[in-house]
């Protein structure tokens, strides 16, 4: 029997092999750029190694034939925002297991999840779509108030978030998401509706969850640690925070409340939130198992493969790790992720050979290549690299991992004309 995976997260494929390989399952990966996997390719090796079919995975028609070129496929598993649709409607068309494509559309709508979960009294703001000009200021001011936040409704690595904090500021950011989105009568270049919605005072954490059948598992909270303005972009993660057990419970019944009244009944999810002094409110859900080194840090700290309870949901059965003990027996983990300062071409990183000499067990995960163009330093399309340390705590790993990274520095060749 066969597992697919229509693209997947950059890591976490030699974990997901060894996971399909355990349930008696080939593991084969679909993708349209095999270069976004060339870590995880270059070390899923031997007997847990990834079989890999080169497809143009934004054509349909071309993913239903590679599909159907596979023997015995007996799952689909997708860990992406942008394929998830498509992978719903073909796991639905081909009677594969997998969620209503109905609930995956409405948790790839920001702003309708707001509305939806603000109609269920579980978020205290709600969205409101805005037409990308300065002259929408006044309806997000009288809307929605100041500060208020600005973001597409299908975004994905912090791309199109503004921040605004004054009239001035927000003026200045629907002008320039009027120009991303190609001006007055021109293609948008926005993915998705912009609106604006209350912006939310308070750390950031994010709730990695697991679900089947409406009863949902909070398996830990990560802190997430965002830039400065005026970049919107997370810097670095750690896990697993260490709230009080009151608190703790409390998180389990609120994230498992939002995820019912968003439909989201099966599988991994990656609820962003902030701890405001109301108690927690939401940021987005992304339904699927967290994104950077999230669920590499859940794997060491937990002492299992999570990817197990990914290829168990992908097949219709329930996944163990749901009834499993969740004490943690492996060390925190920390992790920092490298920026290029300005965008250019990748030559290469500064530092790497002194990372040993760092307490943690540091290791470096590299999400670029010398010779990759970095064109975007203000959202995650800019990092090149993470820097990933573990500790007795998470504050420890966080502090392990930022010295560390603090080493790193990537080289830079401007390209042509700058």
């Amino acid at each position: 029997m066969t597992v697919a995976a229509l693209e997947a997260l950059s890591f976490g494929l030699g974990r997901t092999a060894r996971a399909a390989h355990a349930a008696g399952h080939r593991f084969v990966l679909l993708t349209g750029d095999r270069s976004v996997y060339r870590h995880e390719l270059a070390t899923a090796r031997g007997a847990y190694g990834v079989d890999v079919i080169d497809v143009d995975t934004f054509d349909p028609d071309a993913v239903r034939g590679a599909l159907a070129s596979l023997p015995d496929l007996a799952g689909l598993i997708n860990t992406t925002d942008t394929w998830s649709v498509p992978a719903a409607d073909l796991a639905q068309e081909l009677g594969l297991p997998g969620p209503d494509p109905e609930a995956v559309k409405l948790l790839r709508d920001k702003a309708r999840v707001r509305r939806t979960l603000h109609r269920a009294g579980l978020s205290a703001g709600t969205a409101v779509e805005v037409e990308p000009r300065p002259e929408s200021a006044e309806l997000v001011r009288e809307a929605v108030g100041l500060p208020a936040v600005l973001k597409v409704s299908a975004g994905t690595s912090s791309r199109d978030v503004w921040i605004v904090h004054d009239y001035e500021g927000l003026r200045a950011a629907l002008g320039e998401a009027e120009e991303r989105a190609g001006g007055a009568g021109g293609a948008s270049g926005l993915n998705g509706s912009l609106f604006a919605e209350p912006f939310l005072a308070g750390p950031l954490y994010s709730a990695e969850t697991l679900s089947w059948e409406g009863r949902t598992r909070l398996l830990g909270v990560l802190s997430r640690q965002t830039s400065r303005r005026p970049a919107v972009r997370e810097e670095a993660a750690a896990f697993p925070v260490a709230l009080p057990p009151a608190e703790l419970t409390a998180l389990e019944r609120w994230v498992g409340d939002v995820l019912a009244a968003a439909g989201h009944d099966q599988g991994f999810a990656h609820v962003e939130f902030v701890l405001t002094r109301s108690g927690p409110e939401l940021v987005e859900i992304n339904r699927r198992i967290g994104g950077a080194l999230v669920a590499e840090a859940m794997c060491r700290t937990l002492d299992v493969n999570v990817y197990e309870a990914l290829v168990d949901v992908a097949l219709g059965r329930r996944p163990r790790l749901l009834d499993a003990p969740l004490r943690p027996a492996g060390p925190a983990v920390a992790f920092v992720l490298v920026y290029a300062d300005e965008p250019g071409v990748l030559e290469g990183w500064a530092g790497l050979d002194g990372l040993n000499a760092f307490p943690g067990d540091v290791s470096w995960y590299p999400v670029r290549a010398p010779g990759d163009a970095v064109p975007h330093v203000g959202d995650q399309r800019g990092c090149t690299g993470m820097v990933l340390a573990e500790a007795p705590t998470a504050e420890l790993a966080q502090h392990r991992a930022w010295s560390a990274a603090t080493t790193v520095r990537p080289v830079m060749k401007a390209t042509e004309g700058r």
